[in-house]
């Protein structure tokens, strides 16, 4: 016997752009997409979170939409990075933008006390890195794991976040390990995954050299590196993968909260371009076109 088909959603993290993959989710939606899983990365799971509490659903997509909202009226991500930075190279105190984070989650309705066994929509699993172990962290295994927990680790970004220490686990931001987290998905069962790419080679700024920029296109390669590995990983499982890449009209800063809300709009645009071009995407398995109608032209679908 087959697997019991399993549609995942895969959230890449990616810090301001998220805001792409809330218009993106929405134009999935009304092409008939019902994931009945989401795994997220970073701000990729601070989105599926959400969803899998208030549902994947038009008022679930609307209240995220809020809180991007709410978000880019924030200060979470200050763009004094570089001296936040030295404040922890330098092991001073001072800044509090982990509590600010912790505290904006729970504002949006992620309580403390919420764990995954709580959740009755889609299968939810936040991905973070272990820097002790070398290792992925994935939550939602458990489902006495803490939502809050899950979140914050996988969200961990520095210099804005230093790495958590939990139990033996020193956990950061999940982009380290698996940015676009497909072989997660894989792992719990997905047959089919649809996944969300934040990922931005372009430099941020006018200027390409300095160690700024060598570090962002250093992160990026190794971020490429491992996304190839998983894509492989599920070709060879036989478990096809849609790679849809989200970008910006121009570079935008994780740290850019205050320019997110408008790339909404251009999440949706651009996902229904996608679909235009790939209409099976989100489409349920019992309205795809066959392959008899792919070879000998297109048809209406009841």
């Amino acid at each position: 016997m087959g697997k019991k088909p399993m549609t995942a959603l895969v959230l890449g993290g990616g810090g301001a752009r998220g805001a792409l993959q809330v218009g993106a989710m929405r134009a999935l939606m009304e092409a008939g997409l019902q994931p009945g899983m989401l795994v997220g990365t970073s701000i990729g799971a601070a989105n599926a979170t959400f969803l899998a509490i208030h549902g994947f659903t038009p008022d679930g997509l609307a209240g995220l939409t809020r809180v991007w909202h709410r978000a880019a009226e924030s200060d979470l991500l200050p763009d004094r990075y570089l001296w936040i930075t030295l404040r922890a190279l330098f092991n001073r105190q001072g800044g509090d933008e982990a509590d600010q984070i912790r505290q904006f989650f729970v504002q949006q309705g992620l309580e403390p006390q919420m764990r995954f066994g709580d959740l009755v929509g889609p299968r939810l699993f936040l991905v973070a890195a272990d820097l002790k172990a070398g290792s992925t962290v994935v939550f939602g295994t458990d489902p006495n794991h803490r939502l809050l927990d899950g979140v914050l680790a996988s969200c961990a970004i520095p210099p804005w976040v230093r790495p958590l220490p939990q139990d033996d686990r020193l956990l950061m931001d999940g982009g380290v390990v698996s940015n676009v987290p497909i072989e997660p998905a894989l792992s719990y069962g997905a047959t089919e995954i649809v996944a969300l790419d934040l990922a931005d080679p372009r430099p941020v700024g006018p200027g390409a050299r300095g160690f700024g920029p060598f570090l962002f296109q250093l992160i990026h390669t190794v971020q490429q590196r491992q996304l190839h590995l998983e894509m492989d990983l599920a070709a060879a499982r036989g478990v096809p993968v849609h790679h849809i890449k989200l970008l910006p009209p121009s570079p935008i800063a994780v740290w850019e909260l205050e320019r997110s809300v408008a790339l909404i709009d251009r999440g949706y645009a651009l996902m229904q371009e996608h679909l235009a071009a790939y209409p099976d995407v989100g489409r349920p398995p019992q309205r795809r076109a066959s392959w008899w109608r792919r070879l000998f032209g297109p048809r209406t679908l009841p």
